[in-house]
Order: structure tokens, then C-alpha cells, then sequence
């Protein structure tokens, strides 16, 4: 632990390691935070107002846009900050924070979708029992669930971390604080903490991603006995939500599965679930569901009558 104290903070090469790159790529994550922004904050408001929340595909929803929300803003408004700045540093401690954060809600993301999963299976599988079966006693014990497995997956990410030793030097060859570019850092062997940073992080995505890819699976199986209306409005919620997990565990899977010593566009590739995914959930929620559009008027149709009567 004494040798962990040398470094008191590290130094972000940043994305493109480019001064005049790093002003257009300002202006463009500003714009894509922005959309986080308002997106989320739509989805979260058109549901938690209307009568949609009662039902368990939006309460689930509802929170999956406030993760999104919270995953994008522990990491983009620090990113701003040093895509404007000449010196990218950030403090030893405000590093561990970010790592613990980041993988905390991303925890709780993957959980929810898992959630959301396994709402549009009983729902499609066992509709008679639907309302028994998802009620929202269960829908908050998984929510509360979601949090814990977050929390545990990213405070054991955080002991392993806090338990290596740091000598220099100090650039991390990323934009944020995440466990692979930092155990470049380290100054002894990490075979087997890689091997453990992998199995944290890579093995439960995957496996947590081929759970979610044979329930669609088993969902497309008794979808064929069900008239052509009610498959297509049931491949309409599944299509969106395949989608969303898609664009969220790929991305996830390629960086975390990798062995620690290949880069290979890791930073790159992290935008996407860290700011793409988050900016086109809501969208990919909303075009294609006609309730959240009907949702979505009346809550904003309230919000323009109440201002106009102040």
C-alpha cells in the first residue's frame, strides 16, 4: 500500500490525444450529452406523470432512463472539462470514485435490462398470469436487486483496484477511469488479476447476454401460435429492447473480454455504451411504441397549459 501513495494522480491521454481534434470532439459530445439529457429526462417524466407507470415494461423503462442518465453524467461532464483543458488530470481518490460509479450503474443497467427481459417473457409466455406474477412488490425487488448486484460487481472491482500498487507512471491512456487501461499501470504482475477482471466483468456479461438472447429466442418459439396482430405487436416491444441490448453488451463484451495488454480501440469503443447507446434508447423506445408517444403529448400538452396559467 505504501507504494500505492507515489502516485497521488493520474493523467488522461484523452481519446484522440489531439489539441485541435479534441475542440470538434467537444462540441460533439456536448451535443450528444445534451440528447442524453433530453431524451432521458422525457422518457422519465412522460412515464413517472401518466398512468404508464402503473405497468411494469415502462416502470422498468423509467428506470432504465434514469441509469442511462446517471451512467453518461459520471462520465461525459469530466470528459468535457478536459477535452477543453491542456492538462488532463484527475486525482487519485476522484479516479476510484469514477472507477466505483461508472461500473456501479452500469451494474444496475445490466440487471434492468435483464429485468425487462425476463417482464416481456412472462408477459408473452404466461399472459394469463402476467399481472400475478410481475406485480410491483416483484417489480421493486428486482429493482432493489439490480442495485445490489450493481453495488457488490463494482465494490469488488474497486477493492481489487485499491489493493494494487501504483509507482508510476501515471498516464492512463483513456478518458476515464476503468480497471483495464489502470492495471497498465501497475507495478507488478496482473495475470492474475486480468484473469479475475475478466471473469468480473467479461464471463457475467457474456453469460448474462446469452441468457437474454435465448429468452427472445424462446419468446420467437411461442410467438407462432399467436395471431399476426399480436406478433407483431409483441415483436415491436422485443425488437426495441434487442436493440438496446445489443448496442449496450456488444461493445461490453469486445472491451472486457480482451486480454488487459490489447488496446485495440477500447477507447473508442466505450463511447458507445457510455454516450450512443444512452442517446438512442429513447428514441428507440419512442418511435415505434405508440402509447409513449400518446404519453409523451399529454404530459407536454399539461406542462405547456400549467405555464401558460402561471
Amino acid at each position: 500500500m505504501e507504494n500505492q501513495k507515489n502516485v497521488t494522480e493520474f493523467i488522461f491521454l484523452g481519446i484522440w490525444e489531439n489539441q485541435k481534434i479534441d475542440l470538434l470532439l467537444f462540441f460533439l459530445f456536448l451535443l450528444c450529452y445534451l440528447a442524453v439529457l433530453v431524451g432521458n429526462v422525457t422518457i422519465f417524466l412522460s412515464i413517472t406523470c401518466s398512468h404508464l407507470i402503473e405497468k411494469p415494461m415502462y416502470y422498468f423503462l423509467c428506470h432504465l432512463s434514469l441509469m442511462d442518465l446517471c451512467y453518461t453524467s459520471s462520465v461525459v461532464p469530466r470528459l468535457l472539462r478536459d477535452l477543453a483543458a491542456e492538462r488532463k488530470s484527475i486525482s487519485y481518490n476522484s479516479c476510484m470514485t469514477q472507477l466505483f460509479t461508472a461500473h456501479l450503474l452500469a451494474g444496475v443497467e445490466i440487471f434492468i435490462l435483464v429485468s425487462m427481459a425476463l417482464d416481456r417473457y412472462v408477459a408473452i409466455v404466461k399472459p394469463l398470469h402476467y399481472m400475478i406474477i410481475m406485480d410491483r412488490k416483484r417489480c421493486n425487488v428486482l429493482i432493489a436487486l439490480a442495485w445490489g448486484v450493481g453495488f457488490w460487481h463494482s465494490l469488488a472491482l474497486l477493492l481489487m483496484v485499491l489493493s494494487l500498487p501504483f509507482c508510476g507512471p501515471n498516464q492512463i491512456n483513456h478518458y476515464l477511469c476503468d480497471v483495464k487501461p489502470l492495471l497498465k499501470l501497475v507495478c507488478k504482475d496482473i495475470h492474475v488479476v486480468s484473469i479475475l477482471v475478466i471473469a468480473n466483468s467479461g464471463m457475467v456479461v457474456v453469460v448474462i447476454f446469452l441468457v437474454l438472447m435465448v429468452s427472445y429466442i424462446l419468446i420467437l418459439y411461442h410467438l407462432r401460435t399467436r395471431s399476426s396482430a399480436g406478433r407483431r405487436k409483441a415483436l415491436s416491444t422485443c425488437s426495441s429492447h434487442v436493440m438496446v441490448v445489443v448496442l449496450f453488451f456488444v461493445p461490453c463484451i469486445y472491451i472486457y473480454m480482451l486480454p488487459t495488454g490489447n488496446e485495440s480501440r477500447d477507447k473508442e469503443i466505450s463511447v458507445c455504451y457510455i454516450v450512443i447507446a444512452p442517446m438512442l434508447n429513447p428514441l428507440i423506445y419512442t418511435l415505434r411504441n405508440v402509447e409513449m408517444k400518446i404519453a409523451m403529448c399529454k404530459v407536454w400538452s399539461q406542462i405547456k397549459t400549467h405555464s401558460k396559467l402561471k
